[in-house]
C-alpha cells in the first residue's frame, strides 16, 4: 500500500502531510509544518532540508508529491520560494523518492473540485476525506491534500495504464485472428 507524503513548500513553514492509500481509501497518517524561525536563508533552507530528511526516516513514504510555486507578485517572494521548494525536493530526492509535482490549481481541482477554492474549503474537504475530527492547520492542510491529488492522479494513471495495455494487447488479438481467415 503506497504511503504519500505532500510538501506545501514555505521559506518560513513548510507544510508535510502523509498519508497511506489502501484501495480506494485513504487514511490520514501524520501531517504538520517545518517552522524556520531565522532571518538567515541559508539557516531556513538547512531547517526545511533536516526536517523533512527527518519525516522521511521515520515514515518511510514510498512516494511524494510537492506543490509547484505560482508566481507571486513579489520577486523576492518566489525566488525564497524556489529556494525553500528546492531544499524540499532535495530532501524527498536524497531519500531515493521520485518526485511528482502539482499546481496548486490541480491540487484543489482534485481535492475541492474546484480548481479556484479558498484554503477554507481545501481544509474542510481534506477534514472530509480523511475523516479528521480537528481541521489541520492550512500548510498542513495544503500539503494533505497534495498528498491527496497525487493518490488519485496516481490511481487514475495506473488505471490508465493498464487499460493501454489491455488495449493494445486486445488489438495485437484481433490483428492475429483476422490474419488466420
Amino acid at each position: 500500500m503506497p504511503l504519500i507524503i505532500g510538501i506545501d513548500p514555505g521559506s518560513r513553514l513548510t507544510g508535510y502531510g502523509i498519508v497511506e492509500k489502501e484501495g480506494s481509501k485513504l487514511l490520514f497518517v501524520d501531517a504538520g509544518t517545518i517552522r524556520t524561525e531565522t532571518m538567515d536563508m541559508p539557516e531556513r533552507l538547512k531547517r526545511i532540508f533536516d526536517g523533512i530528511s527527518r519525516i522521511v526516516d521515520f515514515h518511510k513514504p514510498t512516494e511524494a508529491a510537492v506543490e509547484q510555486i505560482f508566481m507571486a507578485q513579489n520577486p523576492d517572494s518566489a525566488l525564497k520560494l524556489g529556494q525553500a521548494r528546492g531544499a524540499a525536493i532535495t530532501a524527498l530526492v536524497n531519500q531515493n523518492l521520485s518526485v511528482a509535482e502539482y499546481t496548486a490549481r490541480q491540487i484543489k481541482q482534485s481535492v475541492v473540485g474546484y480548481g479556484a477554492a479558498e484554503k477554507e474549503q481545501v481544509q474542510m474537504m481534506v477534514m472530509r476525506l480523511l475523516s479528521l475530527s480537528i481541521k489541520p492547520q492550512a500548510d498542513a492542510a495544503d500539503a494533505l491534500a497534495c498528498a491527496i491529488c497525487h493518490a488519485h492522479t496516481s490511481g487514475s494513471l495506473d488505471r490508465l495504464a493498464v487499460m493501454n495495455l489491455i488495449g493494445s494487447g486486445m488489438a495485437r488479438g484481433r490483428s492475429r485472428s483476422a490474419r488466420r481467415r
